[in-house]
């Protein structure tokens, strides 16, 4: 059922359905709201919806489920029932809904596989225009004229049918419960009061009775929406003994409207706020009701739906954020709010009102009952900006609420007020610059003197916390211009300017458009029954979207379990002088504490020649190591035991965290790899140009939504446990828990049914985890289950490696580059991990599609006292491609030429051989290309694009097209061997079990089409239940994009096997069924792969099967004011040979898309000054949402393409696409690029990755970010590091 992705409200991957009835007008209002923040104390007289509830594969599915299941809008299915809980919710309150509603109910659930768009798909059938043909994915729609009308759209193939889904039937839903409706019509309501263990929750039902309890414990904190409250108890420890809930209490939620304005309760909640103004704006004269429009503006902004449907207005004012987004409009609204306590009062909201961080000037025992919002008078402007680092559902980087009043018919200035939430502690006024501007008219001049006062007036030391100091305090400034243009445009329109003024702001785009997916049709002469090469459903969707399906957490807790938490270490370099757990000991429901001392077997897991300990023994090299676990009956009390728990420390001097520390120290792990061909100091000396640049690219988080889990069961004889794990190598946890045991591999059997996404990510760690978890299981003799919190998951498992890389390329006029010379380094962390082969795959990707004459890479990877960094989709082929493609664009801009057209001259042609000696042919490479600029129309848009920018002063747009060449296998021969089982049962039906893990991809689906094909039978007969090591031993890591060539094969040779057994009864008996010819027999068979190998000696290998090939197009627009941009459009063209499941294969490609996008312009790692993460869970670390996916998404599998060298003609292609991203941060670069010439700047110039809304406006070079003055580096102490 519900799942739990990141426990504090930002993933809504818990998102349940809240229903409750209202007396006063007999209705029953339904909610969405995420479970993990919602109080049960709080849900008397309620009924909770969960995904369960509303339908299941053994009663009926509901058309919800069922679309978002066949849309192919699972992968993973984690984010899922999430998801169906959303769109269900919406769909209770509006059974027809718009695009603009599904996209808001849509915004507070993240998933990290599909890219959103066929779950955006899914919803959209039940839009109220999506009979328009346009809306079903057809690009010749009759708005459009029918651009190729000749070529029927029935004999292009969908990826779904859209004629077969169940209807929605608005009459059938669950009815609210009728005792629940008696009970509250016929109740006097009495006090409700619930103990705890440690705390107790009142929920008072009149207002004297909440303000006697507050009198009586003025320290208890009032919950309404537990938003603010729930978190602080959940991740900051915070302990209330006394919780008053005032949900009950009638006074809170009352509205009453005056002559001046409207008096709204405390308690009603941000989404009843935003409903309420909304119906009383058609009512009012327009001129009144200036500050409802900007309050509804910034609600639209403000958390995620599921969060303002519980959230309060009186909380989020009392609660008193820095960086609310409420506070600043309200204060500049001149709102006042009502406060109980003994008697009544009314206090202002201003800059009084706000007196620290997260804190009023209200006492103790006082209690908000209501906020005034007065309507606004003629000649008043009251505007909402902000800036954020995702377009929606996150907090603001800066926010303001401005208004400015003039006399009338004049454009002089009798009143302004400016406040500002993100700069500083508190929400702040400026209240020298609104001085500036009074009794002047609205002027440029005017305006110019205030910029100076303005950034005096909010000054940010340069360490102050949230980092960011130059660009939020340029902010301020183009925030502020904005606010000036637009009243500009007002005075216009209302005749009381006469002279031209400069162009309108025009927001951002946001509508989605239908997209495109294009494949080929199976040929002609398939047998019906034969399911390669057709969009097939994932063959778990329906369950996902059902809630029916179980992941490891799901697994039903048994007799004597325990749970483990673990107790990391707070230091990044020094010495562990003691430990002491004589506290957590003493503890309620503690049981034991485990160390390195109890670990029976190995301490150390080994690799490449280093080791890495289970538990921190005598030393610790980074925040977030092991140090020991603290097993208990339950999470919570384990994690009481964790944080009671001492270790005492000793500093180590000058710890190593970026990699310009390391290069300095020289440390490095060792083997460092060089790879080269041609001479490349020559031919720098012969080119005409030779350019120097470096790119910084940053890390990257996985985000799987289901965080590691696992859970140990120890048989009870002859040593022999079952490991239930989440990862994507079973055979090596296996191996692992047996070293660490040491016992026998044959007596452990690891279980893996699916994983909630992996992305590299559970692959060496979960190894570790698993053996930490089997000492305990082992030591205790009891079933114990491991589950990290989100914010554990972060700061332990690292992620992909940030990378620093430096060329030097020499190039002729004509644009032929001649020789470049690389220098990577890969920040690695303070364990080997998988980083040597990261570092060897990025030299073997340096060419990526051009064929450099002279080519040397240098790779390095850096040791630090980081979290060790791991594998990531991609396995440094993302890192090793941005800084290639960064170079050529370089060139591109050295010599003031498109980048498309150098990209174009360099690329390999005819048959080619790369510079490890690999031979290919790179046709399909440059038929991708060809394909992928005519069907973006890339002339004509880029032609479009310089049009709009010259005419365009504030906004720029950009466009790019990439290209990639990635190699599919394993480098190491030894990891792409595979093996299969196959069972026959005599009722005919099949099982099959390979060695290849589900998380997300579709390998179990892609399995069941083989075998399907293979025995010529349907689909229905072949069944797939987990991968277990028990059946298939040695298996290969899902990983590498391989997972289907390698196990694919294996399950084809046990198939044919079976087959021909059969052959004999088959001949006798040509006629009878398949049922008939099955007797018994199964088989096993193991595929071992190819020969793969790279000597580095020599420089010379055959490292991959084949190449993967692709070329992506996209356009943004960007505000070169804030930096915020929206992704117009992209497509992508791949070769991915004959596709086997185009649906799952498409998934793929916009899902590694999507992730991409994330690595290249939002997702952003932040580490404090001592080594530790600060970005450690979805409020602080932004990954896409629905919001970031391109309006216009097209994807096209490159038609008529074989691949001799995998299954059925197919490719892999797990990988490849995420590189593609990378289009989308040169389409910004080519924005600034647009943006900087009107600053007169021409030439190369740098912008890291990634490409945050930060480091855009900042490289824009916009007059507003030159008047703010940097600080000097080295003279104060950053807020975060630049890793």
């Amino acid at each position: 059922g519900t799942k739990s992705g990141c426990g504090g409200g930002g993933c809504g991957a818990c998102t349940v359905m809240v229903s409750r009835y209202q007396p006063a007008s007999k209705t029953i209002v339904h909610y969405s709201a995420n479970a993990c923040l919602l109080p049960v104390c709080q849900l008397h007289g309620a009924a909770i919806t969960t995904v369960e509830g509303i339908g299941s594969s053994k009663t009926r599915i509901h058309p919800v489920q069922e679309r978002i299941a066949k849309a192919h809008g699972s992968q993973c299915g984690f984010c899922t029932p999430g998801m169906v809980m959303s769109m269900y919710t919406l769909l209770r309150n509006k059974p027809q809904p718009t695009m603009e509603d599904i996209m808001l109910a849509l915004g507070g659930n993240l998933c990290r596989c599909t890219g959103y768009r066929p779950i955006v798909d899914g919803c959209r059938t039940f839009c109220a225009e999506a009979n328009c043909c346009q809306a079903n994915g057809g690009a010749n729609c009759c708005l459009n004229g029918g651009e190729n009308a000749n070529e029927s759209e029935q004999e292009k193939p969908q990826l779904f049918d859209q004629e077969k889904f169940l209807p929605l039937d608005p009459t059938q839903e669950l009815i609210f419960p009728p005792e629940l409706i008696l009970m509250a019509d016929a109740s006097n309501p009495q006090t409700l009061t619930f103990h705890g263990e440690r705390m107790t929750w009142v929920s008072p039902t009149t207002l004297e009775e909440l303000v006697q309890l507050k009198a009586k414990h003025p320290k208890a904190p009032l919950v309404m929406g537990n938003t603010n409250i729930g978190p602080d108890m959940k991740f900051k420890g915070v302990l209330h003994p006394l919780i008053i809930s005032p949900i009950r209490v009638k006074e809170l939620f009352e509205v009453s409207e005056g002559p001046d304005g409207v008096w709204v309760g405390a308690g009603c909640s941000l989404a009843e706020l935003h409903s309420l103004l909304e119906k009383r704006i058609p009512g009012l004269p327009e001129e009144k009701t200036e500050l409802f429009r900007a309050l509804i503006q910034q609600l639209g902004n403000l958390g995620s739906q599921q969060i303002r449907n519980v959230a309060s207005l009186g909380g989020n004012v009392v609660s008193a954020y820095p960086n609310s987004d409420l506070n600043p409009v309200l204060a500049a609204g001149s709102c006042v709010v009502r406060v109980v306590s003994g008697g009544k009062r009314e206090i202002p909201l201003n800059q009084e009102f706000f007196a620290g961080f997260g804190k009023t000037i209200l006492k103790p025992e006082d209690v908000v009952v209501s906020v005034f919002i007065p309507f606004s008078r003629k000649g008043e402007f009251i505007r909402a900006l902000r800036q954020a680092p995702r377009k929606e559902v996150s907090f603001a980087t800066v926010t303001t609420g401005m208004r400015v009043r003039f006399s009338e018919g004049s454009r002089v200035v009798e009143e302004v007020s400016l406040y500002f939430g993100g700069m500083g502690p508190t929400t702040v006024c400026a209240t020298k610059t609104g001085k500036a501007i009074e009794g002047r008219p609205w002027d440029e001049e005017t305006l110019n003197q205030a910029y100076d006062i303005l950034l005096e007036e909010l000054s940010l030391p340069p360490s102050a916390p949230g980092g960011k100091v130059e660009f939020r305090r340029g902010l301020t400034l183009s925030l502020l211009f904005k606010f000036y243009l637009d009243v500009l445009h007002k005075l216009k329109e209302m005749n009381v300017i006469k002279e031209e003024i400069p162009e309108k702001l025009q927001p951002l785009p946001r509508d989605i458009q239908p997209s495109l997916q294009e494949f080929q049709s199976v040929p002609k002469d398939q047998e019906a029954h034969d399911p390669v090469g057709r969009p097939m459903m994932h063959r778990s969707a329906i369950s996902q979207a059902t809630g029916e399906a179980v992941y490891c957490d799901d697994i039903p807790k048994t007799d004597g379990e325990l749970f483990l938490v673990l107790v990391t270490s707070s230091r990044a370099h020094a010495k562990i002088t003691g430990l002491d757990v004589s506290e957590a000991l003493k503890l309620p429901g503690v049981f034991d504490v485990i160390t390195a001392q109890d670990v029976p077997g190995k301490k150390t897991r080994e690799m490449f020649g280093y080791e890495q300990e289970l538990f921190a023994e005598g030393q610790v090299y980074c925040v977030g190591q092991t140090v020991c676990g603290v097993l208990a009956d339950t999470k919570a009390h384990a994690k009481r035991g964790a944080a009671a728990v001492k270790i005492t420390y000793e500093d180590l001097p000058d710890p190593i965290f970026t990699i310009e520390d390391a290069i300095e120290k020289s440390s490095y792990f060792e083997p460092r790899r060089v790879l080269f061909k041609g001479d490349v100091t020559e031919a720098l000396k012969s080119a005409d140009q030779v350019y120097e640049g470096k790119i910084h690219m940053g890390g990257q988080e996985h985000f799987y939504m289901e965080t590691q889990s696992m859970l140990v069961v120890p048989v009870g004889e002859e040593t022999e446990f079952k490991v239930y794990v989440s990862t994507q190598w079973p055979t090596l946890v296996q191996e692992a828990v047996a070293e660490t045991l040491d016992v026998q591999s044959n007596r452990v059997m690891c279980h893996v049914k699916r994983l909630g996404g992996g992305f590299g990510g559970k692959v060496i760690v979960t190894s570790i985890l698993a053996s930490i978890t089997s000492v305990a299981a082992w030591k205790t003799n009891r079933p114990v289950r491991c589950v990290l919190e989100r914010g554990e998951d972060m700061l332990i498992t690292g992620g992909r490696h940030p990378v620093l890389g430096k060329y030097k390329v020499g190039f002729m006029n004509d644009g032929k580059i001649v020789a470049v010379d690389y220098h990577y380094y890969a920040n690695s962390g303070c364990f080997v991990d998988e980083s040597v082969l990261i570092s060897e795959k990025i030299l073997l990707h340096m060419d990526n599609a051009y064929n450099i004459p002279n080519l040397r890479g240098h790779s390095a990877a850096c040791r630090t006292n980081l979290p060790s960094n791991t594998s990531f989709r991609g396995f440094g082929v993302p890192q090793s491609l941005l800084v290639v493609e960064n170079m050529v664009n370089d060139v591109a801009m050295a010599l003031g030429r498109p980048a498309d057209q150098i990209r174009e001259i360099n690329m390999y042609k005819g048959p080619s051989v790369t510079h490890y000696k690999f031979e290919f042919s790179p046709e399909n490479l440059r038929r991708c290309w060809e394909l992928c600029k005519l069907k973006s129309d890339y002339s004509a848009r880029r032609h479009a694009i310089d049009q709009f920018n010259q005419q365009s002063r504030w906004k720029k747009r950009g466009i790019s097209l990439i290209p990639i060449k990635y190699g599919i296998a394993f480098a190491e021969s030894f990891l792409n061997q595979a093996g299969a089982l196959v069972h026959i049962y005599k009722d005919g039906s099949v099982l099959v079990t390979h060695g290849g893990t589900e998380m997300g991809q579709g390998v179990h689906t892609k399995m069941q089409q083989v075998a399907s094909r293979e025995l010529h039978i349907p689909t229905s007969k072949v069944f797939i239940s987990e991968t277990c090591t028990g059946t298939v031993p040695n298996t290969c890591p899902s990983a590498a994009s391989f997972g289907t060539d390698a196990n694919g094969m294996a399950v084809k040779d046990a198939c044919e096997i079976l087959y021909r057994r059969l052959e004999p009864i088959r001949l006798k008996n040509p006629k009878g069924s398949w049922e008939s010819w099955v007797k018994r027999s199964t088989s096993n068979s193991a595929a071992s792969g190819k020969d793969h190998y790279i000597d580095w000696e020599k420089m010379e290998g055959q490292p991959y099967s084949y190449y993967t090939f692709g070329v992506c197009c996209s356009e943004v627009e960007l505000d070169c004011l804030t930096g915020d941009y929206r992704t117009l459009r992209t497509d992508i063209v791949m070769d991915i040979g004959r596709s086997i499941n185009p649906s799952v294969d498409i998934g793929q490609i916009e899902g590694a898309f999507t992730q991409g996008l994330g690595l290249y312009t939002l997702e952003e790692l932040k580490f404090g000054p001592t080594g530790i993460l600060y970005s450690r869970g979805p409020s602080q670390y932004k990954i896409p949402a629905v919001c970031d996916v391109p309006l216009r998404f097209n994807v096209y599998l490159l038609p008529d393409s074989d691949n001799p060298n995998a299954i059925y003609s197919s490719k892999g292609i797990g990988e490849p696409t995420l590189f593609l991203g990378s289009s989308v941060f040169f389409a910004i670069k080519d924005a600034v690029a647009a943006a900087r010439s009107d600053a007169g700047l021409s030439g190369p110039f740098s912008l890291d990755s990634p490409a945050t809304p930060e480091r855009a406006c900042l490289a824009c070079a916009m007059p507003f970010n030159k008047k703010v003055p940097a600080s000097e580096p080295g003279s104060f102490k950053p807020w975060a590091l630049n890793i």
